[in-house]
């Protein structure tokens, strides 16, 4: 194929550097310079101007403009790869970027280290992997579970493992057992004792103060720990937050005491039960964007803005919907399935 305006006036220096980097491979295009006899450019020399024609067709496909993409000096571009191919996006490509003098250079190249399956190197050739359009058909809408597993055990410093054993675990002890296990208690509770009304906050004990203090301390950690492309710790702090639900609620025990004279003090614990409920709707949309949409639903939570809220400025709810499980339990056949799928692919 024919090479761009810009890769022929490259300078030769950075040609050289690309060349020993594919000297050996067939598939390389001849160096259209005198004194580059026998060299060749690698593919992926050319490969990643492909991203720039792939945002010009979704920019047209949605009548948006492309340029202030890649163009613009306040756009931040940030690539997102595997560890193979930091050579490519932190050299060739921002190489090219700069030479062509019209479009910015990424600010930060994130890179993985490399996600196993079932402990042997992922190969679509030999159909050792998880094809998505199976996935969907075995667990349907439950795009969620696959995402949080992946986010939760990203490579992010390490090579790691995704195993159906894990992502079983995942799902039941973390997902189902913790986070929907708080959700629907919440709302079952607020049925039964307010008839879905949010109950008025009334005077705070030390303990409310304190956790009402941490829990919206959490959209400020997990949105820094998200700018800094720490995902994987990020999602672990949006369960440790449904743990600080699960835990207010077992150490308070509203249900004891609406049978008591402190009855009231149930109101001030459900409404701050209510309030928990809402930031996690809003901090777990990056991760499980299908739960943040049914839990806002759920809890009749438009207006909230995660840069906004805060204990002086607190989500405030009215009307609360019926519950619904958020997340369902995977089985144990299930699992065996995927990985006799997978051992019969060998």
């Amino acid at each position: 194929m024919p090479l761009p305006a810009h890769v022929v006036k490259f300078p030769l220096a950075s040609i050289f550097l690309i060349t020993l980097l594919s000297r050996d491979l067939d598939w390389g295009i001849p160096v259209p310079i005198d004194g580059a006899q026998n060299k060749v450019l690698y593919v992926w020399f050319d490969a990643p101007i492909g991203y720039i024609s792939a945002t010009k067709e979704w920019a047209k496909s949605k009548n948006k403009d492309w340029e202030p993409y890649w163009k613009d000096s306040k756009t931040e571009l940030v690539h997102f790869i595997g560890k193979d191919n930091i050579v490519f996006h932190c050299i060739i490509f921002p190489s090219i970027l700069k030479a062509s003098k019209k479009f910015i250079l990424p600010k930060n190249v994130p890179a993985n280290e490399f996600l196993n399956l079932e402990g042997k190197k992922i190969s679509t050739s030999k159909n050792w992997a998880i094809w998505l359009h199976e996935y969907l058909v075995d667990f349907p809408n439950m795009q969620d579970t696959l995402r949080y597993t992946l986010t939760s055990n990203a490579p992010e410093n390490k090579d790691n493992d995704f195993t159906w054993k894990d992502f079983q675990a995942k799902n039941n002890n973390e997902l189902v057992a913790i986070f929907g296990n708080y959700i629907n208690r919440v709302v079952v509770l607020t049925h039964k004792y307010y008839d879905g009304n949010c109950p008025e906050l009334n005077s705070l004990s030390e303990i409310d103060k304190k956790v009402q203090e941490e829990i919206y301390s959490y959209p400020k950690k997990i949105g820094a720990l998200i700018e800094t492309y720490k995902f994987r710790e990020a999602v672990n702090n949006l369960i440790d937050l449904a743990r600080l639900g699960n835990k207010y609620l077992a150490d308070e025990e509203p249900w004891k005491l609406i049978k008591t004279e402190n009855s009231e003090r149930v109101k001030t614990i459900m409404n701050i039960a209510l309030q928990l409920s809402g930031v996690l709707s809003i901090v777990s949309e990056p991760f499980l964007p299908n739960t943040s949409a049914k839990l806002k639903a759920m809890l009749n939570l438009k207006t909230a803005n995660w840069n906004s809220i805060s204990k002086k400025n607190p989500i405030i709810l009215s009307k609360i919907n019926k519950g619904e499980l958020i997340f369902r339990k995977i089985e144990d056949d299930e699992i065996d399935l995927q990985l006799q799928k997978l051992n019969e692919s060998r």
